[in-house]
């Protein structure tokens, strides 16, 4: 429906845009990833868009919409895919793509706006020898302000963990949906009140990130004849602590010839595909730990790629995590996928046991990190799609077997990425959204004042990358 005179009035001069199809566009992100997501979600929309360009403009729209009882969903490049930056209520969408200035960049430290570009942050960073830690694999096209908000994780991650980890966020800066909304600063603990919260507590305007060493990180891609075997190699490989990598996943067959279309010439359609990222000088040693393994084949490493397939060919980091899904979803429309935890020490163990209950219908997708100093590894596994009763079954089976599903078949914190609902983020919430209107819909213990904390399980490990980005992506 169309926003109020009243409401326009108090937007006045800022870039607002109320076609419905331009509107409709950027109510959306990628929910389609899932064929229950896509059937939940088709018809929601905002009833209008307000593009913002600083944090003063951000603070005022907040306070119209706050004063004429009006919901604010935010999105950043909408590559999140469970439906995160969706307005389920209507409202305004918050885009936050023009906020993208990188302000500052020390030894070690990178400032941005919420808006900016991850690989413009890259880009901003590489003069001085610097990088991003972590970025998710849709690091060319997702803002920094939506991974933090929708992220958990992704490219780098085998190195240096999660966002959620201390340390891998250093500061966020956000404002408050009130009367008068207050511009708040959060470190150490306080930055889990709007890590992956989905912009429900607060909009995040500018985020202080760690930098690390730049690296011409070098794209291999290594064969094997068994999907558990790729599996074994991934987590040896994970293991070598002198032997720098920024990205450790496999692929089972036939995904990998199937879905890499372009690097389709280097694969046999029955072979597993471990998919890295290693730095050049760590080259001769991963070709002394692939020798040790009689199984595995080297299939292609940038470093003496021609200069044709340089050019022609996707980076590793997009083959992998959600981009596998994605690329998948190109050839065959029907699949969708799963995120599942593999809790270590018998992560190996487990991923035997459900490739061998699931075998093609669920192919094997993999994702090595180390949490809290553990290597384990998540899953990504394609699911051939048939009906939204054996995907729960599928899922079911999965849980009764020890491996915990972070279900991307649903929009909330506590059923979706998360896996528990965070009582300081909902505490945090009732201080800085008192109506309840930053992304409503998104938060059970919010919508259920009855929710009770004590009868969630824990895990470990809190949660998956993104898409984002939704990150999420």
């Amino acid at each position: 429906m169309p926003i109020s005179a009243a409401l326009k009035s108090d937007l006045d001069g800022l870039s607002l845009e109320e076609n419905p199809a331009l509107v409709r566009q950027k109510s959306r992100d990628f929910y389609w990833y899932s064929p229950v997501l896509k059937r939940q979600l088709e018809a929601v929309t905002a009833d209008a868009v307000v593009t913002v360009r600083s944090e003063a403009e951000v603070i005022r729209v907040l306070a119209a919409a706050f004063r004429h009882g009006v919901p604010v969903t935010p999105r950043g490049a909408g590559t999140g895919n469970y439906g995160q930056a969706m307005p389920l209520s209507g409202g305004l969408i918050l885009n936050l793509a023009e906020m993208n200035k990188v302000t500052a960049v020390k030894p070690g430290v990178v400032v941005a706006e919420a808006g900016a570009l991850l690989s413009a942050i890259d880009d901003a960073a590489r003069p001085s020898g610097q990088e991003l830690r972590l970025h998710p694999s849709t690091y060319r096209t997702a803002s920094i302000g939506g991974f933090i908000a929708g992220g958990s994780g992704g490219v780098g991650s085998i190195r240096w963990g999660g966002l959620r980890d201390l340390g891998n966020v250093l500061r966020l800066r956000l404002v408050t949906m009130e009367a008068e909304p207050r511009v708040i600063e959060l470190v150490g603990d306080e930055i889990q009140k709007a890590a992956h919260a989905y912009g429900t507590t607060g909009i995040i305007t500018e985020v202080e990130m760690p930098l690390t060493a730049a690296c011409d990180w070098v794209d291999v891609l290594v064969g094997f004849d068994d999907f558990v075997d790729a599996a074994h190699f991934c987590d040896g490989l994970a293991k070598q602590d002198g032997l720098l990598t920024k990205e450790i996943g496999t692929v089972a067959a036939p995904l990998p010839h199937d879905y890499f279309l372009r690097h389709q010439k280097f694969i046999r359609r029955d072979q597993s595909v471990a998919i890295l990222m290693v730095a050049p000088f760590a080259m001769p040693a991963l070709e002394a730990f692939v020798a040790r393994h009689h199984r595995a084949s080297l299939l292609y490493r940038s470093d003496l790629a021609s200069d044709e397939d340089r050019k022609a060919l996707p980076p590793a980091y997009e083959l992998s995590w959600n981009h596998t899904t994605l690329r998948g979803l190109r050839v065959d429309p029907s699949i969708t996928y799963l995120q599942v935890l593999y809790p270590a020490p018998d992560h190996l163990a487990r991923v035997a046991e459900m490739t061998a209950m699931f075998g093609d219908e669920v192919p094997g997708h993999l994702e090595f990190v180390r949490f809290d100093g553990a290597i384990t590894c998540f899953g990504l596994p394609v699911v051939r799609y048939t009906t939204e009763e054996r995907l729960e079954e599928i899922m079911r089976l999965h849980e009764a077997h020890g491996c915990p599903i972070f279900n991307p078949h649903r929009y909330t914190l506590e059923e979706g990425g998360m896996k528990r609902s965070d009582p300081v983020q909902l505490a945090f919430k009732r201080e800085a959204d008192p109506k309840g209107l930053l992304n409503p819909g998104k938060m059970i213990a919010w919508e259920d004042p009855d929710f009770d904390f004590a009868t969630q399980r824990t895990y470990l490990f809190p949660g998956l990358e993104e898409t984002t980005d939704a990150t999420g992506a």
